[in-house]
């Protein structure tokens, strides 16, 4: 099957919507279309709708795509947000109304599936009414190169505005698998219902608790940070608390929530059942808007931004970064609440929906606030968060030493400047070694330069995330998540310990002194989870569990449940897409995963091109010196290679008005995560060179915070000359630094 893309020139009818054209104009032209695989004449005959098949080639007009927007608009109440600020539920009412006009369209023309993914895309929609209704920042954009990022990622890439901005689409390497083509979670290659989510997690991924490697609880919590930079799905919400709305198990249909896709539990399952639990509430993703209003299948969006920017400490609004921010030197906001003891300050408490992924204990007690939303997740990643805006607001001290004349607005920049290098530094030159292996980094660019500049930014590369990447590759942490978190004490011993559950979503034991550096030395110290298909039950039956309660959700579920509904392909098609042999049996699969492993896939799916990305990608053998097998390798190293070649902010390139001079890029290459950990705890006195690893005292032995073997930055490099005539305080003129974007 074939398809064609004609441009027309305008002829003499104007249309209202900022284009002309004739209605018979054809907006893409479809040879040979027939009757489909993805809408075929059962499919269609069944709902009443069958596919219009002419004798000749089929043309798309722009009048028949205005008569589907006639038709969408009817059902779907878009959004008109004031002042242009789009929140995700404004986006969805767009996106929906784009999917259904996708939909009609591929149903009335019959259109494959390949002529859903590579040309509905193709037309040109602003010679349409969706004009009308399209967001103005999806539009053309303006870009004005400076010094500093925007905090919502536009114009990273200034040829493509919307390239790893937030509320952009996730990237695909591969199409989707919809059932339909177009939007329904994938089913097996049968065409029959895959088996159930909770099916698939209490069979594949039991609770065994190995540990097999020299990785630390660190390393969770620095991909778990990362994790957060980079992606977090648009989905409904409850317009309360701003939480997972449950609206879904034990409604009648018209009441329950119009994303649902709730978790089917068995009526024989080993854990639930001894409560009488046969469901969990699940909603599907908003659908994205493409730029340019483009048609399509179904693609979630991320609230986040592609790259590496320090969202986590900062936000990815001007106006959020703001109510962050003290208002003098740069500083952030944070909470002195044991300044009487001498000791450093937490993160600001979090006051406005307060009950926002945060499980309070009663009205009086406060979550924290920080620059993404989740930082109350489980206590570590609030640990985390706080080592990292305190790194903030010691840089900004740092600078303002070296130039009392910056203002509030230029330390702020700067030190967010240098923060952000010094998080992509830590990732590259610690985390991604560990997690890929050396091998893999050659393979993907991935190393990172010792001296002189690093020119390897490439336009042509989208960073925004891969949609494999956000559901199920960089998930891989859930693998290695302990059933306890300890805490240790300066001197290097166990001191007590909690389990997970009991930290998720309530991060008090912070409020007490000293705690926070018990758990930092708890985190170099405690090994992690084996990397393998056994997942603690603290998350497979105890995940967001209540007060009280007995038992929770099922997270290993929700990666299932989050994959299908994304239209993720197998595990099998990522096996053969990154160029590794394919299993057409499952005796094929035992040179890639134990033996017990593939049996008891046997036992659940048909064929082993059903077995989900998640599920398949945590129970390959790692690769030699490597946490992760070949299929995640390939997935998470194809994201963090596009996140460096893709960022015109990254930290190493030289030639851009964000870059480093080639002093201060030195200094930058100097920092390590155990300078970080020193320099932002109180109790901390020894450390290991590499916290990632568990301490060695051969290869990675601990050394003394205050000796020389863990070089600070020597923040002169940043010193300003101020002109000799000048009396007055110097102020830069930001706006001439800011990358910012017109529509």
């Amino acid at each position: 099957m074939l398809f064609t893309v004609f441009l027309f020139l305008p002829l003499s009818v104007s249309g209202s919507f900022g284009g002309e054209y004739n209605k018979n104009d054809c907006a893409l032209i479809l040879e040979g279309t027939k009757k489909t695989d993805a809408y075929d004449y059962t499919y269609n005959l069944l709902r009443g709708n069958l596919p219009f098949v002419s004798d000749t080639n089929d043309c798309i007009t722009y009048d028949a795509i205005n008569e589907a927007y006639h038709e969408a608009i009817q059902k779907i109440n878009v959004a008109q947000p004031y002042n242009d600020k789009w929140r995700a539920e404004d986006l969805a009412t767009v996106g929906e109304l784009l999917l259904d006009i996708s939909t009609t369209l591929a149903n009335r023309y019959g259109l494959t599936k390949d002529m859903i993914e590579k040309g509905l895309p193709l037309i040109d929609t602003s010679k349409t009414l969706i004009h009308n209704v399209c967001p103005g920042f999806l539009k053309a954009v303006e870009c004005k190169p400076g010094k500093y990022r925007r905090f919502d990622g536009l114009c990273t890439n200034t040829d493509h505005p919307n390239w790893g901005s937030s509320l952009a689409p996730f990237a695909r390497i591969m199409p989707p698998a919809f059932a339909d083509g177009i939007s329904e979670p994938r089913m097996s290659i049968t065409g029959d219902r895959l088996p159930l989510s909770r099916v698939v997690s209490r069979t594949m991924h039991p609770d065994h608790g190995y540990h097999d490697h020299a990785g630390t609880i660190m390393v969770i919590a620095w991909g778990q940070f990362m994790d957060h930079d980079y992606t977090l799905t648009a989905t409904p919400l409850d317009p309360l608390n701003r939480n997972d709305p449950e609206e879904c198990c034990d409604r009648p249909p018209h009441s329950k929530n119009p994303y649902c896709y709730e978790i089917e539990i068995p009526a024989d399952d080993y854990f639930y059942r001894l409560f009488k639990i046969r469901c969990q509430n699940f909603v599907r993703a908003f659908p994205a808007v493409r730029p340019g209003c483009r048609l399509g299948s179904r693609i979630p969006f991320n609230l986040l931004t592609g790259v590496l920017d320090g969202n986590t400490i900062y936000g990815i609004s001007e106006d959020f970064a703001r109510k962050l921010r003290t208002g003098y030197d740069g500083l952030l906001r944070m909470n002195p609440v044991f300044s009487e003891y001498g000791l450093k300050d937490l993160l600001p408490l979090k006051l406005d929906i307060p009950d926002e992924g945060c499980t309070r204990p009663n009205s009086s007690m406060y979550c924290f606030e920080a620059g993404e939303i989740r930082v109350n997740e489980q206590l570590v990643l609030t640990c985390m968060h706080t080592l990292m805006a305190r790194e903030h607001n010691k840089i900004a001290k740092e600078l303002i030493n070296v130039n009392p004349h910056w203002d509030d607005e230029t330390l702020f920049q700067e030190a967010r400047r240098i923060t952000i290098a010094e998080i992509q530094h830590v990732t590259y030159n610690e985390f991604l070694p560990i997690l890929l292996g050396e091998e893999t980094m050659h393979k993907f660019g991935l190393i990172l330069g010792k001296d002189g500049y690093w020119d390897g930014y490439d336009p042509n590369v989208d960073p925004s995330v891969i949609d494999a990447f956000a559901a199920a590759a960089f998930r891989f942490g859930h693998s290695l998540l302990p059933t306890v978190v300890e805490r240790w004490s300066k001197g290097h011993t166990y001191i007590a310990s909690k389990r997970l559950s009991d930290l998720i979503r309530r991060p008090w034991d912070l409020y007490r002194a000293g705690v926070i550096d018990e758990y930092f030395i708890g985190l170099t110290n405690q090994v992690a989870q084996a990397m393998d298909e056994s997942i603690t039950q603290e998350v497979t039956n105890h995940l967001f569990k209540k007060v009280g309660a007995k038992f929770g959700m099922d997270l290993v579920s929700f990666n299932m449940q989050r994959g299908r509904e994304f239209g993720i392909p197998s595990y099998m098609e990522f096996r053969k897409l990154c160029g590794l042999p394919v299993a057409k049996t499952f005796d094929d699969l035992l040179g890639f995963m134990p033996n017990d492993t593939v049996r008891r896939y046997a036992s659940i799916f048909q064929y082993p091109a059903d077995i989900d990305l998640w599920s398949g990608g945590v129970s390959e053998r790692p690769l030699p010196g490597s946490m992760l097998g070949p299929t995640f390798s390939c997935v998470i190293a194809t994201q963090f290679s596009n996140s460096r070649r893709g960022d015109r902010f990254w930290y190493e390139l030289p030639n851009q008005p964000s870059s480093f001079t080639l002093d201060q890029l030195n200094e930058i290459r100097k920092m390590r995560l155990a300078r970080i950990i020193c320099d932002n705890t109180d109790l901390v006195e020894t450390i290991q060179l590499y916290p990632m690893i568990l301490p060695d005292h051969e290869f990675n032995p601990r050394v003394p915070c205050r000796s020389g073997v863990l070089p600070s930055i020597d923040f002169s490099k940043w010193a300003e000359i101020v002109p000799s005539n000048q009396n007055i305080p110097y102020i830069n003129n930001l706006a001439a630094h800011v990358s910012y974007a017109t529509s």
